[in-house]
């Protein structure tokens, strides 16, 4: 490996930072579901899919490929200080979003980042219109509602085939499938989000001179990459998750399983194809399509609704933070060191006010102060203290001799005995 600068040593570490905040706030996108039926203990969960994230991160570059070479101009001039002021935004954007619980696009965050501070750096030439369009802006239009109808008639198909079955022994086995799709969507955004960050860290190689132009990720970008967004998976975007859990529709396993089926399966086709996409959107779409599936069930589209703005604002956000991170880190030393403190601050800013109203993954499942997780078996009833015995009201009745003939006869008293 040859000689690293200071300068891209920092964007390595910062692009490792947003790698990080990719694992917490993606979590959801494997373990909501799981979690909010209860198919899984929270803390189970996230470990599991902090495992297959990382073994993920080594299945495939092919998005990496797409990060580092496809969207932006290698040869048009990019330093490694554009790349960490697209970082930032990203950052920034993705810290932004989890304090308000929703599961916004990552993937979306990254690139925004990254094409406004190129833009204000360099110029729009140094964009690749073409595949901003057809690999991050198709896709992201496209896979939440593939996902979406997938789920939406996987759903259908799965009570309608069960609908004589006995719901007990069902319940258990879609749960237990559950986590089986849960693995899979895990492996896939292992495969598809920790690319993007290797993407990223070989692109600042490039532009620093260090690797040639259209290199692959060498092994140690893809073991940090891994490692760091396994991490972030492991400490739980639990606010996002009570979000994609249970403020979007209220799942059943049945629900859950084929929602995380069809995320998968739209994931994998994605990242073996190249496209870039997101991986929340994805997961959100086949949530919304299992509410709909459902008979009965209700979506609640003041949610959606929410998801779907933030979904619309996250590219220009994130480029807007970028391109104002760019202009600054450009006047030199001073300005890369007063991005970097500005980043350091508005994190450390969003995680105290984070702190006056806590998730974790003792509350995860409270909805209004109530856990309304669904148990993966169904609890005895506790015992408690006998109610007290009912009084038994029995009635004695004396008939009295027949009076004289013309007297009214005297009806006694009819006493009442209690046992």
């Amino acid at each position: 490996m040859e000689h690293i600068t200071l300068l891209i040593a920092i964007v390595i570490v910062t692009a490792l930072a947003f790698d990080f905040t990719n694992g917490f706030h993606d979590t959801a996108n494997a373990m909501a579901t799981t979690i909010s039926t209860g198919a899984m203990k929270p803390k189970a969960a996230v470990a599991m899919s902090a495992v297959l994230n990382l073994v993920g991160a080594f299945l495939s570059v092919e998005v990496a490929r797409t990060i580092s070479g496809g969207i932006i101009d290698e040869s048009a001039g990019v330093q490694p200080e554009v790349i960490f002021a697209g970082l930032v935004g990203a950052i920034l954007w993705n810290l932004l979003t989890w304090l308000a619980g929703l599961p916004s696009s990552s993937s979306h965050a990254l690139f925004g980042g990254l094409i406004g501070a190129t833009i204000a750096s360099v110029g729009l030439d140094a964009i690749h219109g073409d595949a901003v369009v057809m690999k991050v802006i198709v896709p992201a239009l496209v896979a939440p509602l593939v996902a979406g109808f997938a789920a939406m008639a996987a759903t259908r198909l799965t009570y309608r085939v069960a609908r004589n079955a006995d719901e007990r022994a069902t319940s258990k086995g879609y749960r237990a499938g559950q986590i089986g799709s849960a693995a899979l969507v895990s492996l896939a955004h292992g495969t598809n989000d920790a690319q993007k960050t290797m993407g990223v860290m070989t692109l600042a190689l490039i532009a620093g001179g260090v690797l040639a132009p259209d290199s692959d990720p060498p092994m140690w970008v893809i073991a940090s990459a891994g490692i760091a967004i396994a991490l972030g998976t492991y400490l739980g975007g639990w606010r996002i998750i009570r979000t994609l859990g249970k403020g979007i529709t209220d799942i059943q396993p049945p629900q859950g399983f084929a929602a995380q089926t069809s995320a998968a399966t739209t994931i994998l086709a994605s990242s073996h194809m190249g496209f870039a996409l997101s991986t929340t959107q994805v997961c959100s779409g086949a949530v919304m399509g299992c509410g709909l599936g459902r008979k009965g069930g209700v979506v609640h589209w003041s949610t959606a609704r929410r998801m779907v703005v933030a979904w619309g604002l996250t590219l220009p956000a994130a480029g807007i933070i970028g391109a104002l991170g760019a202009l600054l880190a450009e006047q030199g030393t001073w300005g890369v060191g007063a991005v970097l403190a500005l980043l350091i601050a508005g994190s450390i800013a969003i995680y105290v006010r984070s702190r006056k109203e806590p998730v974790d993954h003792s509350n995860v499942n409270d909805v209004n102060g109530v856990n309304d997780a669904q148990p993966a078996e169904a609890a005895p009833a506790e015992s408690g203290p006998e109610p007290a015995p009912v009084p038994l009201q029995v009635t004695i009745t004396r008939t009295a001799p027949a009076g004289r003939a013309g007297e009214e006869p005297s009806v006694p008293d009819q006493p009442t005995t209690t046992v």
